[in-house]
Protein backbone atom coordinates (compact mmCIF):
# COMPACT_ATOMS: atom_id res chain seq x y z
CA UNK A 1 0.00 0.00 0.00
CA UNK A 2 1.56 3.85 -1.00
CA UNK A 3 1.35 6.36 1.27
CA UNK A 4 -1.71 8.40 2.17
CA UNK A 5 -3.13 11.14 -0.16
CA UNK A 6 -4.12 14.27 0.73
CA UNK A 7 -7.46 15.89 -0.65
CA UNK A 8 -7.83 19.30 -1.22
CA UNK A 9 -11.28 21.24 -2.00
CA UNK A 10 -11.90 24.32 -3.08
CA UNK A 11 -15.42 26.09 -3.89
CA UNK A 12 -16.89 22.99 -5.06
CA UNK A 13 -20.29 23.57 -6.03
CA UNK A 14 -23.26 21.29 -7.88
CA UNK A 15 -25.83 22.51 -9.37
CA UNK A 16 -29.08 20.47 -11.16
CA UNK A 17 -32.10 21.59 -13.04
CA UNK A 18 -31.53 25.43 -11.41
CA UNK A 19 -31.35 23.87 -8.08
CA UNK A 20 -27.61 24.62 -5.68
CA UNK A 21 -26.92 21.17 -3.76
CA UNK A 22 -23.42 21.51 -2.90
CA UNK A 23 -23.02 25.78 -2.19
CA UNK A 24 -18.67 26.53 -2.44
CA UNK A 25 -17.54 23.47 -0.59
CA UNK A 26 -13.49 24.13 0.48
CA UNK A 27 -11.43 22.35 2.92
CA UNK A 28 -7.98 20.30 3.63
CA UNK A 29 -7.84 16.64 4.71
CA UNK A 30 -4.00 16.25 4.95
CA UNK A 31 -2.27 12.97 4.47
CA UNK A 32 -2.96 10.78 7.16
CA UNK A 33 -6.28 12.12 8.28
CA UNK A 34 -9.88 10.18 8.20
CA UNK A 35 -12.86 12.72 8.02
CA UNK A 36 -16.69 11.86 9.15
CA UNK A 37 -19.28 13.67 7.96
CA UNK A 38 -22.32 14.30 9.39
CA UNK A 39 -25.48 16.15 8.93
CA UNK A 40 -29.14 16.09 8.77
CA UNK A 41 -30.50 13.84 6.40
CA UNK A 42 -30.42 15.92 2.64
CA UNK A 43 -27.86 18.12 4.34
CA UNK A 44 -25.56 16.81 1.41
CA UNK A 45 -23.68 14.29 2.41
CA UNK A 46 -24.30 11.37 -0.19
CA UNK A 47 -24.03 13.95 -2.94
CA UNK A 48 -20.15 15.25 -1.72
CA UNK A 49 -19.43 11.35 -1.34
CA UNK A 50 -20.24 11.29 -5.15
CA UNK A 51 -18.51 14.13 -5.85
CA UNK A 52 -15.58 12.73 -4.23
CA UNK A 53 -15.66 9.66 -6.08
CA UNK A 54 -15.91 11.42 -9.40
CA UNK A 55 -19.53 10.34 -10.20
CA UNK A 56 -20.88 13.67 -9.94
CA UNK A 57 -20.21 16.47 -12.02
CA UNK A 58 -19.18 19.88 -10.39
CA UNK A 59 -17.47 23.40 -10.38
CA UNK A 60 -14.70 24.11 -8.43
CA UNK A 61 -11.46 21.44 -7.69
CA UNK A 62 -10.95 18.77 -6.08
CA UNK A 63 -6.63 18.02 -5.79
CA UNK A 64 -5.31 14.69 -4.75
CA UNK A 65 -1.43 14.91 -3.82
CA UNK A 66 0.79 12.30 -2.08
CA UNK A 67 4.12 13.55 -0.45
CA UNK A 68 3.30 16.97 -2.33
CA UNK A 69 3.15 15.58 -6.05
CA UNK A 70 -0.55 15.55 -7.83
CA UNK A 71 -1.95 11.68 -7.56
CA UNK A 72 -4.68 9.94 -9.28
CA UNK A 73 -5.72 7.42 -5.90
CA UNK A 74 -8.24 4.67 -6.37
CA UNK A 75 -11.29 5.87 -4.76
CA UNK A 76 -13.91 3.31 -3.76
CA UNK A 77 -17.24 4.40 -2.84
CA UNK A 78 -19.89 2.42 -0.61
CA UNK A 79 -23.22 3.95 -1.09
CA UNK A 80 -26.24 4.09 1.12
CA UNK A 81 -28.28 1.64 -0.88
CA UNK A 82 -29.76 -1.68 -0.81
CA UNK A 83 -26.36 -3.71 -1.35
CA UNK A 84 -28.29 -6.27 -3.89
CA UNK A 85 -28.87 -3.73 -6.62
CA UNK A 86 -25.15 -4.05 -7.69
CA UNK A 87 -25.24 -7.47 -7.80
CA UNK A 88 -27.99 -8.20 -10.05
CA UNK A 89 -26.00 -10.76 -12.61
CA UNK A 90 -25.14 -12.56 -9.35
CA UNK A 91 -28.90 -12.97 -8.46
CA UNK A 92 -29.86 -14.26 -11.44
CA UNK A 93 -27.38 -16.85 -11.50
CA UNK A 94 -27.93 -18.23 -8.01
CA UNK A 95 -23.99 -17.01 -7.14
CA UNK A 96 -22.80 -18.03 -3.91
CA UNK A 97 -21.17 -15.32 -1.63
CA UNK A 98 -17.56 -16.78 -2.42
CA UNK A 99 -18.34 -17.12 -6.02
CA UNK A 100 -19.26 -13.49 -6.14
CA UNK A 101 -16.64 -12.26 -4.55
CA UNK A 102 -14.15 -14.22 -6.78
CA UNK A 103 -14.73 -11.99 -9.50
CA UNK A 104 -13.00 -9.01 -7.51
CA UNK A 105 -9.68 -10.80 -5.98
CA UNK A 106 -7.84 -13.66 -5.59
CA UNK A 107 -8.91 -16.75 -3.35
CA UNK A 108 -6.84 -16.19 -0.85
CA UNK A 109 -7.72 -12.59 -0.10
CA UNK A 110 -11.47 -13.31 -0.55
CA UNK A 111 -11.19 -16.42 2.28
CA UNK A 112 -8.68 -13.62 4.41
CA UNK A 113 -11.51 -11.26 4.43
CA UNK A 114 -14.21 -13.76 5.03
CA UNK A 115 -12.39 -14.98 8.23
CA UNK A 116 -11.95 -11.33 9.16
CA UNK A 117 -15.44 -10.17 8.54
CA UNK A 118 -16.84 -13.56 11.00
CA UNK A 119 -18.84 -14.41 7.61
CA UNK A 120 -16.47 -18.13 7.27
CA UNK A 121 -19.79 -20.40 7.68
CA UNK A 122 -22.20 -18.14 5.41
CA UNK A 123 -19.06 -18.52 2.37
CA UNK A 124 -20.71 -21.34 0.29
CA UNK A 125 -24.61 -19.51 0.79
CA UNK A 126 -26.07 -18.29 -2.01
CA UNK A 127 -26.87 -14.16 -1.84
CA UNK A 128 -29.74 -14.69 -1.78
CA UNK A 129 -29.94 -16.11 0.65
CA UNK A 130 -27.50 -14.01 3.21
CA UNK A 131 -29.61 -11.39 5.97
CA UNK A 132 -29.18 -7.44 4.73
CA UNK A 133 -26.07 -6.99 7.29
CA UNK A 134 -24.47 -10.19 5.67
CA UNK A 135 -24.78 -8.48 1.93
CA UNK A 136 -23.65 -5.29 3.83
CA UNK A 137 -20.67 -7.21 4.72
CA UNK A 138 -19.97 -8.87 0.86
CA UNK A 139 -20.71 -5.34 -0.06
CA UNK A 140 -17.63 -3.99 1.62
CA UNK A 141 -15.12 -6.96 1.24
CA UNK A 142 -16.18 -6.63 -2.58
CA UNK A 143 -15.03 -3.00 -2.96
CA UNK A 144 -11.70 -3.92 -0.23
CA UNK A 145 -10.29 -6.43 -2.33
CA UNK A 146 -9.85 -3.71 -5.33
CA UNK A 147 -7.04 -2.08 -2.51
CA UNK A 148 -8.65 1.45 -2.59
CA UNK A 149 -6.17 4.32 -1.59
CA UNK A 150 -9.32 6.41 -0.63
CA UNK A 151 -12.61 4.33 1.09
CA UNK A 152 -15.69 6.55 1.31
CA UNK A 153 -18.30 4.66 3.43
CA UNK A 154 -22.12 5.88 3.27
CA UNK A 155 -23.94 4.82 6.36
CA UNK A 156 -21.98 1.01 6.38
CA UNK A 157 -23.23 0.59 9.63
CA UNK A 158 -26.85 0.75 9.14
CA UNK A 159 -28.40 -2.75 9.41
CA UNK A 160 -25.61 -4.65 11.59
CA UNK A 161 -26.02 -5.92 14.79
CA UNK A 162 -23.51 -5.03 18.20
CA UNK A 163 -20.91 -7.81 16.93
CA UNK A 164 -20.84 -7.07 13.50
CA UNK A 165 -20.26 -2.79 14.40
CA UNK A 166 -17.52 -4.09 16.37
CA UNK A 167 -15.66 -6.31 13.76
CA UNK A 168 -16.07 -3.32 11.28
CA UNK A 169 -14.79 -0.80 13.69
CA UNK A 170 -11.36 -2.65 13.90
CA UNK A 171 -11.45 -3.50 10.26
CA UNK A 172 -11.64 0.59 9.31
CA UNK A 173 -9.31 1.29 12.43
CA UNK A 174 -6.40 -1.22 10.84
CA UNK A 175 -7.35 0.16 7.14
CA UNK A 176 -6.37 3.57 8.62
CA UNK A 177 -3.33 1.87 9.61
CA UNK A 178 -2.81 1.05 6.38
CA UNK A 179 -2.51 3.56 4.37
CA UNK A 180 -5.99 3.57 3.43
CA UNK A 181 -7.68 7.11 3.78
CA UNK A 182 -11.12 6.60 5.02
CA UNK A 183 -14.38 8.60 4.71
CA UNK A 184 -17.33 8.27 6.75
CA UNK A 185 -21.13 9.53 6.43
CA UNK A 186 -22.53 8.45 9.94
CA UNK A 187 -24.29 9.83 12.62
CA UNK A 188 -21.64 11.38 16.30
CA UNK A 189 -23.04 8.03 18.39
CA UNK A 190 -20.39 5.54 16.13
CA UNK A 191 -17.24 7.12 15.42
CA UNK A 192 -13.99 4.58 15.09
CA UNK A 193 -11.39 5.71 16.94
CA UNK A 194 -9.46 6.04 13.46
CA UNK A 195 -11.51 9.10 12.63
CA UNK A 196 -9.31 12.28 13.42
CA UNK A 197 -11.73 15.09 12.07
CA UNK A 198 -15.41 15.35 11.11
CA UNK A 199 -17.01 17.78 8.66
CA UNK A 200 -20.72 19.12 9.68
CA UNK A 201 -23.04 19.83 6.87
CA UNK A 202 -25.91 21.44 6.53
CA UNK A 203 -28.18 23.12 3.34
CA UNK A 204 -25.43 21.80 0.89
CA UNK A 205 -22.50 23.21 2.51
CA UNK A 206 -19.82 22.32 5.39
CA UNK A 207 -20.73 24.32 8.11
CA UNK A 208 -18.02 23.45 10.85
CA UNK A 209 -14.77 21.75 9.93
CA UNK A 210 -12.60 20.62 13.14
CA UNK A 211 -10.79 17.84 14.81
CA UNK A 212 -12.69 15.92 16.48
CA UNK A 213 -11.67 16.18 19.89
CA UNK A 214 -13.70 19.09 19.66
CA UNK A 215 -16.77 17.55 18.89
CA UNK A 216 -17.14 16.51 23.07
CA UNK A 217 -17.00 20.27 23.11
CA UNK A 218 -20.42 20.26 20.76
CA UNK A 219 -24.10 19.97 22.30
CA UNK A 220 -25.89 17.84 20.33
CA UNK A 221 -29.33 18.82 20.72
CA UNK A 222 -32.08 17.91 19.08
CA UNK A 223 -35.08 20.23 17.76
CA UNK A 224 -38.41 20.92 20.36
CA UNK A 225 -41.03 18.97 18.28
CA UNK A 226 -44.75 20.94 18.31
CA UNK A 227 -47.34 18.24 19.38
CA UNK A 228 -48.54 18.07 16.12
CA UNK A 229 -51.69 16.16 15.83
CA UNK A 230 -51.62 12.94 14.18
CA UNK A 231 -53.57 12.19 10.95
CA UNK A 232 -56.66 10.54 11.50
CA UNK A 233 -55.83 7.11 12.65
CA UNK A 234 -58.53 4.10 13.63
CA UNK A 235 -58.27 2.56 17.14
CA UNK A 236 -56.72 -0.71 16.72
CA UNK A 237 -58.96 -3.47 18.71
CA UNK A 238 -59.33 -6.92 17.70
CA UNK A 239 -60.43 -10.09 19.81
CA UNK A 240 -58.40 -12.59 19.92
CA UNK A 241 -54.45 -13.21 19.34
CA UNK A 242 -53.47 -11.16 16.13
CA UNK A 243 -50.20 -13.80 15.60
CA UNK A 244 -50.07 -17.37 16.69
CA UNK A 245 -47.39 -19.73 15.51
CA UNK A 246 -47.19 -23.94 16.88
CA UNK A 247 -43.72 -25.17 16.20
CA UNK A 248 -43.12 -23.27 13.17
CA UNK A 249 -39.27 -24.43 10.95
CA UNK A 250 -38.48 -22.97 7.71
CA UNK A 251 -36.10 -24.07 5.76
CA UNK A 252 -33.96 -23.16 2.98
CA UNK A 253 -32.30 -25.88 1.12
CA UNK A 254 -29.99 -27.51 3.85
CA UNK A 255 -30.37 -24.03 5.72
CA UNK A 256 -32.55 -24.08 8.67
CA UNK A 257 -34.15 -20.31 8.80
CA UNK A 258 -36.09 -20.79 11.90
CA UNK A 259 -36.02 -23.78 14.34
CA UNK A 260 -39.82 -24.37 16.27
CA UNK A 261 -41.26 -21.24 17.12
CA UNK A 262 -43.63 -21.08 19.44
CA UNK A 263 -45.22 -17.46 19.56
CA UNK A 264 -48.06 -15.56 20.61
CA UNK A 265 -48.58 -12.02 19.94
CA UNK A 266 -52.16 -10.67 21.70
CA UNK A 267 -53.81 -7.27 20.62
CA UNK A 268 -51.94 -4.23 21.87
CA UNK A 269 -48.78 -5.93 22.62
CA UNK A 270 -45.67 -4.53 21.28
CA UNK A 271 -42.50 -6.88 20.93
CA UNK A 272 -38.56 -6.28 20.28
CA UNK A 273 -37.36 -9.19 17.93
CA UNK A 274 -33.87 -9.06 18.67
CA UNK A 275 -30.87 -11.37 16.96
CA UNK A 276 -27.71 -10.85 15.40
CA UNK A 277 -27.71 -10.64 11.67
CA UNK A 278 -29.12 -14.03 10.03
CA UNK A 279 -30.80 -15.23 13.20
CA UNK A 280 -34.12 -15.37 10.79
CA UNK A 281 -35.53 -12.20 12.14
CA UNK A 282 -36.89 -10.62 8.70
CA UNK A 283 -38.08 -14.25 7.45
CA UNK A 284 -40.33 -13.95 10.84
CA UNK A 285 -41.54 -10.89 9.73
CA UNK A 286 -42.41 -12.35 6.11
CA UNK A 287 -44.31 -14.97 7.34
CA UNK A 288 -46.60 -12.76 9.33
CA UNK A 289 -46.84 -10.36 5.90
CA UNK A 290 -47.67 -13.05 3.99
CA UNK A 291 -44.66 -12.97 1.95
CA UNK A 292 -43.27 -16.55 2.76
CA UNK A 293 -44.25 -19.35 0.89
CA UNK A 294 -43.81 -21.77 3.46
CA UNK A 295 -46.06 -20.22 5.55
CA UNK A 296 -49.26 -22.76 4.24
CA UNK A 297 -47.56 -25.79 5.32
CA UNK A 298 -47.06 -24.36 8.91
CA UNK A 299 -48.92 -24.15 12.47
CA UNK A 300 -49.73 -20.13 11.69
CA UNK A 301 -52.57 -18.27 12.79
CA UNK A 302 -53.20 -14.57 11.79
CA UNK A 303 -55.81 -12.61 13.04
CA UNK A 304 -57.68 -15.76 14.26
CA UNK A 305 -57.64 -17.15 11.31
CA UNK A 306 -55.09 -20.33 10.20
CA UNK A 307 -53.08 -19.26 7.26
CA UNK A 308 -54.42 -21.49 4.09
CA UNK A 309 -57.77 -21.36 5.51
CA UNK A 310 -59.26 -19.38 2.69
CA UNK A 311 -57.91 -15.70 3.33
CA UNK A 312 -55.95 -14.16 0.46
CA UNK A 313 -52.33 -12.61 1.33
CA UNK A 314 -54.04 -9.46 0.38
CA UNK A 315 -56.59 -9.77 3.42
CA UNK A 316 -53.57 -10.17 5.37
CA UNK A 317 -51.43 -7.45 4.59
CA UNK A 318 -53.93 -4.75 4.78
CA UNK A 319 -53.94 -5.49 8.21
CA UNK A 320 -50.18 -4.97 8.37
CA UNK A 321 -48.12 -1.77 7.63
CA UNK A 322 -44.51 -3.38 6.79
CA UNK A 323 -41.66 -1.85 6.65
CA UNK A 324 -38.08 -3.76 5.62
CA UNK A 325 -34.69 -2.65 3.89
CA UNK A 326 -36.18 -4.54 1.10
CA UNK A 327 -39.30 -2.49 0.25
CA UNK A 328 -37.57 0.92 -0.29
CA UNK A 329 -35.64 -0.86 -3.39
CA UNK A 330 -38.91 -2.84 -4.89
CA UNK A 331 -40.91 0.46 -5.87
CA UNK A 332 -39.69 1.69 -9.69
CA UNK A 333 -37.21 4.59 -10.34
CA UNK A 334 -40.33 6.58 -11.66
CA UNK A 335 -43.10 6.52 -8.88
CA UNK A 336 -43.30 9.77 -7.30
CA UNK A 337 -43.38 10.38 -3.13
CA UNK A 338 -47.18 10.69 -3.47
CA UNK A 339 -47.96 7.57 -5.30
CA UNK A 340 -45.84 5.40 -3.01
CA UNK A 341 -47.61 6.54 0.13
CA UNK A 342 -50.48 6.51 -1.52
CA UNK A 343 -50.06 2.68 -2.98
CA UNK A 344 -50.08 1.38 1.02
CA UNK A 345 -54.05 1.82 0.60
CA UNK A 346 -53.59 -1.32 -1.98
CA UNK A 347 -50.36 -3.20 -0.56
CA UNK A 348 -48.76 -2.44 -4.08
CA UNK A 349 -45.54 -1.84 -5.22
CA UNK A 350 -46.85 1.06 -7.59
CA UNK A 351 -49.90 2.93 -7.85
CA UNK A 352 -52.28 1.10 -10.42
CA UNK A 353 -55.49 2.68 -8.81
CA UNK A 354 -56.89 5.97 -9.05
CA UNK A 355 -57.54 7.50 -5.50
CA UNK A 356 -60.81 8.58 -4.06
CA UNK A 357 -60.96 12.08 -2.54
CA UNK A 358 -60.82 11.01 1.02
CA UNK A 359 -57.57 8.53 0.18
CA UNK A 360 -55.49 11.64 -1.53
CA UNK A 361 -56.54 13.91 1.20
CA UNK A 362 -55.24 11.53 3.56
CA UNK A 363 -52.04 11.42 1.70
CA UNK A 364 -51.44 15.08 1.97
CA UNK A 365 -51.71 14.89 5.99
CA UNK A 366 -49.11 12.30 6.09
CA UNK A 367 -46.85 14.23 3.47
CA UNK A 368 -47.53 17.26 5.49
CA UNK A 369 -46.83 15.30 9.32
CA UNK A 370 -43.57 14.48 8.00
CA UNK A 371 -42.68 17.86 6.45
CA UNK A 372 -42.52 16.31 3.24
CA UNK A 373 -45.39 18.51 0.87
CA UNK A 374 -43.05 20.49 -0.94
CA UNK A 375 -41.82 16.96 -1.97
CA UNK A 376 -45.08 14.69 -3.35
CA UNK A 377 -44.57 15.09 -6.51
CA UNK A 378 -40.58 14.23 -6.37
CA UNK A 379 -39.26 11.12 -7.44
CA UNK A 380 -38.45 8.78 -4.47
CA UNK A 381 -34.67 8.38 -5.66
CA UNK A 382 -34.22 12.12 -5.46
CA UNK A 383 -35.35 12.11 -1.70
CA UNK A 384 -32.38 11.74 0.80
CA UNK A 385 -32.32 7.88 2.35
CA UNK A 386 -34.14 9.12 5.48
CA UNK A 387 -36.78 11.01 3.36
CA UNK A 388 -37.68 7.81 2.00
CA UNK A 389 -37.78 5.71 5.37
CA UNK A 390 -40.48 8.58 6.44
CA UNK A 391 -41.90 8.35 2.89
CA UNK A 392 -42.53 4.43 3.45
CA UNK A 393 -43.57 4.84 7.15
CA UNK A 394 -46.17 7.11 5.91
CA UNK A 395 -46.93 4.34 3.56
CA UNK A 396 -47.00 1.86 6.29
CA UNK A 397 -49.99 3.97 8.19
CA UNK A 398 -51.61 5.58 5.59
CA UNK A 399 -54.38 2.43 5.77
CA UNK A 400 -55.13 2.44 9.67
CA UNK A 401 -53.18 -0.83 10.31
CA UNK A 402 -54.15 -3.30 13.10
CA UNK A 403 -50.37 -3.98 13.93
CA UNK A 404 -46.63 -2.13 12.61
CA UNK A 405 -44.33 -5.02 11.79
CA UNK A 406 -41.27 -2.70 11.38
CA UNK A 407 -37.61 -4.12 10.08
CA UNK A 408 -35.11 -1.37 11.10
CA UNK A 409 -37.37 1.85 10.85
CA UNK A 410 -34.96 3.97 11.55
CA UNK A 411 -32.50 2.82 9.11
CA UNK A 412 -30.81 5.48 7.30
CA UNK A 413 -32.60 8.63 9.20
CA UNK A 414 -30.19 11.27 11.33
CA UNK A 415 -30.13 11.41 14.94
CA UNK A 416 -33.19 13.83 14.97
CA UNK A 417 -35.51 11.62 12.62
CA UNK A 418 -35.45 8.45 14.53
CA UNK A 419 -35.69 10.42 17.97
CA UNK A 420 -39.17 11.66 16.07
CA UNK A 421 -39.96 8.34 14.62
CA UNK A 422 -39.30 6.67 18.10
CA UNK A 423 -42.08 9.12 19.43
CA UNK A 424 -43.63 8.98 16.92
CA UNK A 425 -44.66 5.10 17.30
CA UNK A 426 -45.14 5.53 21.56
CA UNK A 427 -47.70 7.84 20.06
CA UNK A 428 -49.47 5.95 18.05
CA UNK A 429 -49.43 2.93 19.94
CA UNK A 430 -51.15 5.07 23.33
CA UNK A 431 -53.78 7.36 20.93
CA UNK A 432 -54.70 4.15 19.01
CA UNK A 433 -53.37 1.18 21.13
CA UNK A 434 -51.79 -0.90 17.92
CA UNK A 435 -50.11 -3.60 18.25
CA UNK A 436 -45.82 -3.28 17.20
CA UNK A 437 -43.63 -5.49 16.29
CA UNK A 438 -40.04 -3.80 15.87
CA UNK A 439 -36.48 -5.25 14.92
CA UNK A 440 -33.39 -2.73 15.82
CA UNK A 441 -29.72 -3.47 16.35
CA UNK A 442 -29.72 -0.32 18.83
CA UNK A 443 -31.54 -0.47 22.28
CA UNK A 444 -32.15 3.29 22.43
CA UNK A 445 -34.55 3.22 19.13
CA UNK A 446 -36.73 0.99 20.49
CA UNK A 447 -40.03 2.73 21.64
CA UNK A 448 -40.84 2.91 25.59
CA UNK A 449 -44.52 0.82 24.69
CA UNK A 450 -41.93 -2.58 23.84
CA UNK A 451 -42.44 -4.66 26.51
CA UNK A 452 -41.82 -8.06 25.38
CA UNK A 453 -38.85 -9.56 23.69
CA UNK A 454 -38.38 -12.88 21.41
CA UNK A 455 -34.86 -13.25 20.80
CA UNK A 456 -33.58 -15.29 18.14
CA UNK A 457 -30.13 -17.33 17.89
CA UNK A 458 -29.58 -19.14 14.33
CA UNK A 459 -33.12 -19.71 13.88
CA UNK A 460 -33.63 -20.37 17.53
CA UNK A 461 -35.78 -18.64 20.01
CA UNK A 462 -33.45 -18.36 22.78
CA UNK A 463 -35.92 -15.98 24.78
CA UNK A 464 -39.24 -14.91 25.06
CA UNK A 465 -40.06 -12.30 28.49
CA UNK A 466 -42.09 -9.46 29.36
CA UNK A 467 -39.86 -6.48 30.25
CA UNK A 468 -40.86 -3.68 32.31
CA UNK A 469 -38.62 -0.82 31.20
CA UNK A 470 -38.49 2.77 31.71
CA UNK A 471 -39.55 5.44 28.89
CA UNK A 472 -36.15 6.70 27.33
CA UNK A 473 -36.35 10.08 28.21
CA UNK A 474 -32.82 10.66 28.08
CA UNK A 475 -31.12 8.14 25.50
CA UNK A 476 -27.22 8.55 25.14
CA UNK A 477 -27.84 7.53 21.59
CA UNK A 478 -28.46 11.22 21.00
CA UNK A 479 -25.91 12.84 23.25
CA UNK A 480 -22.26 12.43 22.92
CA UNK A 481 -20.26 10.74 20.61
CA UNK A 482 -19.52 6.72 21.20
CA UNK A 483 -16.36 5.20 20.27
CA UNK A 484 -15.23 1.51 19.68
CA UNK A 485 -11.65 1.09 20.12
Amino acid sequence: METYCSIILNNVSVQQAGHLLLDHISFTLNAGEHLAIFGASGSGKSLLAQVLKGSLLHTGSIEYKRSGRPAAPFVAYIPSVHPLENYVAAVKSGATLTETLLHKGPAADVTNWLEKFQLTPRAHAPITRLSYGELKKMQLIDHLLGQPDILILDRIFTGLDVKSRTVLHKVINLLATEGVTIILIADRHELPASITHFAEMAGGTVINYAPVEKLGFMKSVLPREPETPLPSLKKAYHIGPLIGMKQVSIRSGNTLLLNNINWQVNNGECWLIKGHNGAGKSTLLRLINGDHPQAYAQQISLFGRKRGSGESVWDIKRRIGFISPELQHLFDRDISVFEVIGSGFFDTIGLFEKLDEAQALKVKEWLSFFSLQDKARHLMTTLSGGERRLVLLARALIKDPLMLALDGPCQGLDDSQSAMVVRLLERIHAETGMTLLFISHYEDEVPSCVKHIIELENGHPTLYKKIARPAFATSKKYTLTHRVL
